[in-house]
């Protein structure tokens, strides 16, 4: 649901019967959002970035585990992404939303701060854009009302 999304491979599944929680490993293949400018760095200039995300759902409990990581660039940056939906404990008709990210850049010289800069502003826009789709998704499949 991201235009800048090509392509989602789920490369492994499986439910473990005793728990319930079913998981999930996918390689999504991404444009490269790094701005022009930036890419004028020979090592920016690729035309896709891949993620690894694995996911576990939880029916029981009513939650989901997501952590995601990039998959290019590895020897230079370490991006990383966990986010948790799961029940409220104030109103069982709410969800709890809980996000942590983690930027690492080596290798770039000066570059490393903006290159932070930028990718800690992407990961945020992110999660805004990932709050907007999982509240889209849920008031199509439930008819929840939203606060708008």
């Amino acid at each position: 649901m991201d235009k800048n999304v090509i392509s989602v491979k789920t490369v492994e599944e499986k439910s473990d019967a005793s728990t319930g929680i079913i998981y999930r490993k996918r390689i999504a293949i991404c444009q490269n959002v790094v701005p022009e400018i930036l890419r004028k760095v020979s090592l920016l200039k690729v035309p896709n970035i891949q993620l690894e995300e694995e996911s576990w759902l939880n029916p029981q409990e009513r939650s989901m585990a997501i952590q995601s990581h990039c998959l290019t660039w590895t020897q230079y940056a370490s991006m990383k992404e966990e986010s948790v939906f799961r029940e409220s404990v104030e109103n069982p008709n709410w969800t709890d939303f809980i996000q942590r990210g983690k930027i690492s850049i080596t290798g770039a010289g000066f570059l490393n701060c903006i290159l932070e800069t930028f990718a800690s502003t992407f990961l945020r826009q992110g999660a805004q854009k990932g709050i907007r789709i999982m509240e889209m998704l849920l008031k199509e499949q439930c008819g929840a009302p939203f606060v708008e």
